[in-house]
């Protein structure tokens, strides 16, 4: 039998990364029916699969080519190809954005709870996070938002959908905060955009310091394939790219892509479910008693309370897997539960009324 030394070492990392806080998602034992993390449930387009089998040996040999598909994504979405550059999903965009912009004195500006990575990019650029927590009804601050914004602000970051809570923030409120801070870039990440439907895409043409998040894994069902897309204003994408290695997207992610784009049909059909769902579940929710947040995405915030654990664990024991947000600021005792299709919000809702009973929950 070997036995391992660990040998001690003297290199201490910058103090940034010493103090950045870490994430670490439950990934772990995921085979039951994945309400937890708001994937697409179901499956690609079938599209992509048949793509997947006309990958060749040789294929896998070459570094992968990004501009040509860009060229793709951008003409989709009716903007110009160097308007867009597609990364390793949204958490690189994040991180991407964060190397290009932010200096150690500078301040980031975000709203609370959020999605966490924000977080974890941001500390490793710079100290000067500055949080703004939504009230109870856990709708974007706007008016405290805005007045957060000084002269050191380099970074905002707006999640509309936001993720955990499916709250929307308005394109009038978008636009506003983008012309209070013309030193900063504002990036507003529409990783859940396909189930709300209203997008600034369009005003990166005239909003110098406006950049746009997307994400293929949600509606598009391509979460291990690891792909996203930033699109923005020109001048400020070249800093991106500066910083973005050339080869951040690997090759079968970029040969699927197209053909996940150009089935319109498949994502009208997925994004249909969702929005039928959504709407099942809220309806189930209330006949239940369960106090919920409305949501704009593919997921539901519950207002579970001291029971939350109880309820994942439950959950978890009748084959469907739920995400407790009770870490997350403002949120102790609230449960998320992702849309998917019918099927699956049948099971959801069956699983969630038996758990509810098991443990006594009461309203």
């Amino acid at each position: 039998m070997t036995t391992t030394t660990v040998v001690r070492t003297a290199v201490k990392p910058r103090r940034a990364v010493l103090a950045m806080p870490e994430y670490h998602p439950p990934l772990a034992a995921r085979e039951a029916l994945r309400l937890d993390f708001n994937e697409n449930t179901f499956a690609p387009s079938p599209r992509v699969m048949e793509q997947l089998k006309q990958i060749t040996p040789e294929g896998l040999t070459k570094y992968p080519e990004r501009e040509p598909v860009e060229r793709i994504a951008a003409q989709h979405f009716g903007i110009e190809a160097d308007q867009v550059l597609l990364t390793n999903g949204v958490d690189e965009v994040i991180h991407l954005v964060c190397a290009a912009f932010l200096e150690p004195e500078d301040e980031a500006l975000i709203a609370t709870p959020t999605f966490f990575m924000y977080d974890v990019s941001i500390s490793m650029m710079t100290s000067g996070l500055r949080k703004i927590q939504s009230d109870a009804s856990l709708e974007f601050p706007y008016e405290r938002f805005m007045a957060a914004i000084n002269e050191r602000t380099k970074l905002i970051i707006v999640a509309s959908p936001n993720n955990p809570t499916g709250a929307i923030v308005s394109r009038e409120h978008l636009l506003a905060i983008a012309a209070a801070a013309p030193q900063a870039v504002l990036m507003v990440d529409e990783a859940y955009f396909h189930f709300h439907g209203e997008s600034t895409i369009e005003d990166i043409a005239t909003i110098p310091n406006l950049l746009i998040a997307r994400t293929f894994s949600k509606a598009y069902g391509l979460a291990n394939l690891r792909i996203g897309m930033l699109a923005g204003n020109v001048e400020l994408l070249k800093y991106v790219r500066k910083v973005c290695s050339p080869y951040n997207v690997n090759g079968v992610a970029l040969d699927c892509l197209p053909v996940a784009l150009a089935d319109e049909d498949y994502l009208a059909w997925y994004t249909e479910q969702v929005r039928i769902g959504r709407e099942r579940m809220m309806d189930g929710l209330r006949t239940m008693g369960v106090p919920f947040f409305p949501s704009h995405a593919n997921f539901i915030l519950m207002k579970i309370g001291p029971k939350h654990a109880e309820l994942v664990k439950a959950m978890r024991k009748h084959g469907v897997l739920l995400r407790d947000r009770s870490a997350d600021p403002g949120c102790d005792g609230f449960v998320r539960i992702t849309i998917g299709v019918e099927e699956h919000v049948t099971l959801g809702l069956a699983a969630l009324q038996t758990s509810l009973n098991e443990i006594g929950w009461k309203a």
